[in-house]
Parts: C-alpha cells; structure tokens; sequence
C-alpha cells in the first residue's frame, strides 16, 4: 500500500510552530516512505477564510521546502459533503438537535450537580414532528449531530501503540451547525476517504475525536486510515507553551532571519531519540525519520536550541549557496571574506555589520596609547597568513604582554569589539592602511 498522507490548514490565520509541526511529520514520514503528501486547504468557513492566508501558508511550507505532490480546497467540495450527510440522515446516523447553546451548558451543570458525566443525552432523538415544526416556526435552525455506536473503538497507534475509546463516554458530535457550516469533522473523514488517505497523522489531543471519526468510517462505508498520534509541544520549563509561543508564526520566524532547515531539524527532531543537529537537507529528515524514534512524552521546545541550530546551519553553509543572498544584502566580499566570517553567524543578516570590521568605519577602542604605539612599531610591512602571529610576538617582545593582556587589547583597537571573527584571518582582509589608521586612533 502506497503511504498517502495529508495537511489540512484553515486559512484563517498564519502558519505557527505546532501546525508547521504536525505538516513536517506528515511530509517526513510519507517522503522517508516514498508516499505522496497531499495539501488539503480547510476553508469551508468562507467567512473566516482569505486568500491571503491561503498564500501565507503555501508560500511558508515552499520556504520550508514541504513541497506537496497534490493540493484541493474543501471550499470547492461542499456537494460532496452534502451527498454524504444526505446519507448519514437517510441511514439515522446524523439527527437534528435544536437546543441552544444556553440550554445546553444548564443542562450540563444540571448532570455535573448530580455527579453525571456533561455527556449530551439524545434529548432530541425523541422529539416528534409537529414538536420540531414548532421549533422551525420560531426561527430555530436544528444542529446536526453523529449518533455513535457506544462502543470501544480500537486501533493500532503508530506513536502511541495500542489505543482505545470508549464512544459511549462521549457526546455525539456536531458535524453541521445551526448556520448550514460544516464543522471540520464530516468534511475531513469524506476527503479521507475521496483522497485514499492512509496515514492520519496529528496531535495527542485529538485521540478522543479518532473514536468517533472512525464511527462515521465505517458509517460512510470507506476504510478508516492509520493513525498517529503525537506528543504535544511544551515549553523548555515542561509547561504549555505561552500563548506568544504557541502562535509564533513561520512568516514572523523568516523576518526574524531563521533558516528553514534550521526550523525543520528543531521541529522534526526535538522529542526523539535522533541528536537535535541540523540535518544536511529536510529530504534528509525524512529518510532518518521513524516513529519508532518519537517518545512518549511531550516534545520540549526551546528557542535557545533552535538559535544555537540556526547558527550551526550558518557555519555550515558554503559559498556558492550564500552568494545569491549576499548580493541580496549588498555585502558580497568575496569567498574569503564569506569563509572568515560564518563562524560567527547567528543570523544571516549579521554579515553586514561582521564585514564593516573590514571595510570599516570602526571605533578602534584604545586603553592603553603606549600599548596602540609600540604595536603600530612593529607591524609587518606584509599582511599574509602569517602576519597575526609574526606581529603578536614582536608585540610581546616590546610591551611584555601576553595571553589575554596581549589579544584582547589588539582585538578592541582593530575591530572595537570584545569578540568576533578569527583575528589571524581578519588582519590580511582588513589590510595595513587601515590597521595603521586604528592604531592611530583614527576611525576607519
């Protein structure tokens, strides 16, 4: 059997953490199994959906590089929804409920005073005709709702191993509200089943709702796929995610200079057995990947991790991939420049105030003028490979400094910083003219 999975964002707002989360997986298991992953756009609330959401979430997994081999918009298959609620009507598997939503949470309290699980009781199963022809004449809409089997529905979970649930602890399911919209659910298990969906893969949150959406599989006939579930994101303290965190969106995480690879390692690796590093490429992720791999408990995400993986993408990075981006910047000094520079990286923007320590201007920070003086004395006529190490001994040898007391005052004068780049290969690329000049005092 072919491994055919799918993605099914609302575009109602942009791509965050834990759904780009769930989309990696997906794309992961189905690309390391030679499967298809399929782009389902869950826009049946029209009044909600925007076509500016819609591109966000396609431009984000394209940056991402979760490219998918099919694509459908639920908003361009309600009358295959309706001929499926058609049927469930016909067959009295979905029943019209005409209860408000007030009514509803009294009689909710009402069970919870007696100590009775808040579970809906079928109030409207026993209406009579003429008594729902008296709620239509008020201007009530009925609510559609799944008569469940009451049973133990049970599957093979590929996260979490063998699962049950109990459908008889549970309210059946609104699948169409008073309004006409249908609610995720129907549309979803009749995609399922119209796209030869195999692999149901999603959050550990939504074990209880797989019970009733394997009922109404088996109600519309079609078979119900795999399923797994997964552990939720949690913070690096093991506590839910703040609600900053959680919607933290892919298009926010782009401005603020994340590399994708470095988002699709964190997120495809954090809660499995795989050393959280970045992975040569994301079709690399997916043939690593395993669910065999993912544990049990809640996946930490940490935003240091991610930084230290970003930067760790940037020193790996080579020339020829940088280049295009470099010209973007408008800070192209070459490869050696490039080669000097990426080991401190953070971002990838930071070359442009990395490369003004060689074109300048710098501040040069001078404690010590005596120290600047005897240093300018005796620099080589010649900056080469060796230059760094021929001056710092000379240096020594007339001032007496050395270990710290010899390079960091050097590094404050010729790059008016306390860190950065190897100074052996700066001092070639910064060039003599402008090293004299800082000596000096002078910014340049």
């Amino acid at each position: 059997m072919s491994v055919k999975v799918r993605f099914a964002p609302s575009p109602t707002g942009k791509l965050h953490v834990g759904n780009v989360r769930t989309a990696l997986v997906n794309w992961m298991f189905a690309k390391g199994q030679g499967g298809a992953f399929v782009l389902r756009i869950d826009d049946t609330d029209l009044a909600r959906s925007t076509p500016e959401f819609e591109q966000g979430i396609e431009d984000d997994l394209v940056w991402l590089g979760l490219v998918w081999d099919e694509r459908y918009n639920q908003s361009k298959r309600f009358d295959r929804y309706e001929e499926a609620a058609a049927r469930l009507k016909a067959a009295g598997r979905l029943y019209p409920c005409y209860e408000t939503a007030d009514e509803l949470d009294r009689r909710r309290k009402v069970q919870l005073s007696r100590g009775l699980p808040p579970v809906y009781d079928r109030a409207a199963l026993q209406l009579t005709e003429a008594e729902k022809a008296a709620y239509e004449a008020e201007g009530r809409r009925p609510h559609w709702r799944f008569k469940l089997d009451g049973k133990r529905v049970a599957w093979e979970d590929l996260s979490r191993g063998h699962a049950e649930v109990d459908t008889a602890s549970m309210s059946d399911p609104v699948l169409i509200r008073e309004d006409g919209l249908f609610l995720y659910t129907l549309p979803s298990v009749v995609d399922d089943i119209d796209m030869a969906i195999t692999h149901v893969i999603r959050g550990e949150d939504h074990v209880t709702n797989t019970g009733a959406q394997i009922e109404i599989f088996e109600a519309l006939g079609g078979p119900a796929p795999d399923f797994a579930h997964m552990p939720l994101l949690v913070g690096e303290d093991g506590s839910a995610l703040s609600k900053r965190l959680g919607s933290l969106s892919i298009a926010e995480m782009r401005d603020q200079g994340y590399e994708p690879i470095a988002i699709t390692s964190h997120l495809g690796r954090i809660g499995t057995s795989d050393p959280l590093e970045v992975a040569p490429s994301v079709e690399a992720l997916g043939e690593s990947f395993s669910f065999s791999k993912m544990g049990r408990s809640p996946a930490r995400y940490d935003t240091a991790d991610l930084d230290r993986l970003n930067a760790q993408a940037l020193h790996a990075m080579d020339y020829a991939t940088a280049r295009p981006r470099l010209a973007d910047l408008g800070s192209d000094m070459g490869e050696t420049v490039w080669n000097t520079l990426r080991p401190n990286l953070q971002k990838f923007a930071d070359v442009v105030d990395l490369e003004r320590i060689i074109s300048g201007p710098v501040n040069p920070v001078i404690e010590d003028p005596a120290f600047a003086a005897a240093a300018l004395e005796v620099l080589p006529a010649t900056l080469d490979a060796d230059a760094w190490s021929i001056w710092t001994n000379a240096v020594k040898e007339r001032t007496g400094a050395k270990g710290k007391a010899l390079f960091m005052p050097l590094r404050h004068i010729l790059t008016g910083q306390a860190h950065g780049p190897d100074m052996a290969s700066l001092v070639p690329l910064i060039g003599r003219e402008r090293i004299v000049k800082r000596l000096a005092g002078e910014t340049a």
